[in-house]
C-alpha cells in the first residue's frame, strides 16, 4: 500500500512515492504538468498499489494546479483512492513562492498574501522524508493566490 505525493507547481515536478509513510523514491518530471502526471502515473498504477494521493495545492503556476487537480481528483474518483492537500508551503519551508514579476506570496499567520520584493527569491520544493497524515486535508480545491482578473 502506497501514498503519493504530487508537487506541481514549478518546474521539475516533484513526485514521492511513500511506503508506511516513508518516502522510498523521488521523481523529477521536467515536462508540463499536462504531457508527464498522465504518462507517470501509467507506469506507477502498474507497480503500486496506490491508495492515498496527496498534492500541493497552490498558490503557485496556476495552470500548474488547475491540471494537478483535474488530474488527481479524477485519478481519486475513478480508483476510489482518497485524496489530501496542503499549501504549498509546507513543501519549502514556509520560504516565499514567486508569483507574477517580483511579487510572491507569502505565508502569514492565518491567510497567504502577496509582497513586493526587490530580488525574488528562488523557491525550492522538497518532498518529506517521512509523511505526516494529520498534516495533509480533505480540502483538495486549488488555491491559487490571486482572485481571477475581472
Amino acid at each position: 500500500m502506497h501514498s503519493v505525493v504530487v508537487i506541481a507547481l514549478s518546474l521539475p515536478l516533484k513526485v514521492g512515492i511513500y511506503e508506511n509513510n516513508r518516502l522510498i523514491q523521488s521523481h523529477e518530471l521536467h515536462e508540463q504538468t499536462s504531457d508527464s502526471l498522465p504518462l507517470f502515473f501509467e507506469t506507477l498504477l502498474q507497480e503500486y498499489t496506490v491508495t492515498r494521493l496527496i498534492y500541493a495545492n497552490g498558490p503557485g503556476s496556476f495552470m500548474a494546479i488547475k491540471v494537478s487537480y483535474l488530474f488527481l481528483k479524477t485519478l481519486s474518483i475513478v480508483k476510489n483512492i482518497p485524496f489530501l492537500a496542503t499549501d504549498a508551503f509546507y513543501f519549502n519551508k514556509n520560504q516565499p513562492i514567486k508569483a507574477l514579476g517580483k511579487l510572491c506570496f507569502v505565508k502569514m499567520a492565518h491567510s497567504v498574501e502577496t509582497q513586493v520584493f526587490d530580488e525574488v527569491p528562488s523557491s525550492t520544493f522538497e518532498l518529506p522524508q517521512e509523511l505526516i497524515i494529520e498534516d495533509f486535508n480533505s480540502d483538495t480545491l486549488p488555491q491559487y493566490g490571486i482572485a481571477a482578473v475581472t
